[in-house]
C-alpha cells in the first residue's frame, strides 16, 4: 500500500457558547441565521489572495515536516458515514455535503452507501466518545500529542501521497453538542478535509479561525475553495506556481461565486491582485 504521511487538523468548536433555544420547524438554526444575516461578502483580491496562502499552505498540527504544497484530492470524492447511537445527524450531514458540492465548482463530491467506494470517512459519535475515537483511529502517542495541542471537540485528518494528492481523508463529529455546534463543526472540518487544512487568527472573514464560529458555507470561504478546486491549480504547486495563475483564477472565481449566491451574499468588482 501507498505509504501516507497523515496530517491532523481540526477545528475547535465554540468552547462556551449560548443553550440553543428551540429551532423553527422550517427555519434554520437562529445562530447560524444571525451570523448570515451579518456576514461580509465583499472581499478585495487581496485580501482573498492573503486567506488563501495562509489557509491552503499552513497546517494547525502537522506531525512531520511541512509541506508547503497545495493538498487536494484529484478525483472523486465519496463520503462514507458512520454513525453512532443518539441524535440522527446524518441528514443534516447530506445536506453539508449538497451545499459544499453546489457551491464549489469542478468538484466531484457525494455520500456513498459502500465503504469500500469511500476516500472520506466520517464518524459521528457522541461527545464523550470524541476522544476514545481519535486513539482508535491515530494511536496513543499521536493522541495525546493531539490532545494535548488542541484538546478537540471535532477533528479532521488526511492521507497524502507523495505527490500531494489527498488520498483519504476523514472527520470526527459530535452528534449531541447541539445544532450549531454540529453545523459548524461539520462545515469547517468537511472543508478542511478537502485541503485548505490551517486556521489562521489572522485572517477575521474565514471560519478556518478559532475565534470564528458560522455555521455555513460563507461566502469568503466559497472563494478559497473554489481557488484550490479550479484545475489550473494542481497538487504540490508551491506558493510562486499559485501566485502566477492566480490573477486568472481569481476572475473564474468571483464569476462563479456570484452567479450562485444572492447579489447580497457575494458583491461584485473589479480588484487588482497586488504581488508582495
Amino acid at each position: 500500500m501507498e505509504a501516507l504521511r497523515f496530517l491532523l487538523v481540526f477545528a475547535l468548536a465554540m468552547a462556551a457558547f449560548a443553550a440553543l433555544g428551540s429551532i423553527p420547524a422550517h427555519g434554520e438554526d437562529p445562530q447560524i441565521a444571525s451570523r448570515r444575516a451579518a456576514e461580509r461578502t465583499d472581499f478585495t483580491n487581496d485580501e482573498i489572495r492573503e486567506g488563501f496562502f495562509k489557509i491552503a499552505f499552513g497546517a494547525e498540527l502537522q506531525l512531520g515536516k511541512p509541506a508547503g504544497r497545495v493538498r487536494k484530492f484529484n478525483e472523486p470524492v465519496r463520503i462514507f458515514v458512520e454513525s453512532a447511537s443518539g441524535p440522527d445527524r446524518r441528514g443534516g450531514l447530506a445536506k453539508v455535503v449538497a451545499d459544499i458540492r453546489a457551491r464549489i465548482n469542478h468538484l466531484d463530491i457525494a455520500v456513498t452507501n459502500d465503504r469500500r467506494d469511500a476516500n472520506f470517512v466520517v464518524r459521528l459519535v457522541s461527545e464523550r466518545k470524541v476522544k476514545a475515537t481519535i486513539r482508535a483511529l491515530y494511536g496513543n502517542d499521536k493522541a495525546k500529542k493531539i490532545q494535548k495541542a488542541l484538546n478537540p471537540e471535532c477533528l479532521s485528518g488526511i492521507g497524502k501521497d507523495e505527490r500531494f494528492h489527498i488520498r483519504r481523508a476523514e472527520v470526527i463529529l459530535p452528534i449531541d453538542a447541539g445544532d450549531f455546534t454540529f453545523y459548524d463543526c461539520a462545515y469547517e472540518e468537511m472543508l478542511q478535509a478537502l485541503g485548505v487544512i490551517n486556521d489562521d487568527a489572522s485572517v477575521p472573514w474565514t471560519m478556518f479561525n478559532d475565534d470564528v464560529q458560522m455555521g455555513f458555507f460563507d461566502v469568503y470561504d466559497q472563494y478559497l475553495l473554489n481557488i484550490l478546486y479550479d484545475p489550473r491549480i494542481k497538487a504540490g504547486m508551491t506558493r510562486d506556481e499559485v501566485d502566477a495563475v492566480l490573477p486568472e483564477i481569481l476572475s473564474s472565481a468571483r464569476t462563479w461565486v456570484q452567479d450562485i449566491n444572492p447579489p447580497q451574499r457575494a458583491e461584485s468588482g473589479d480588484r487588482p491582485v497586488s504581488r508582495n
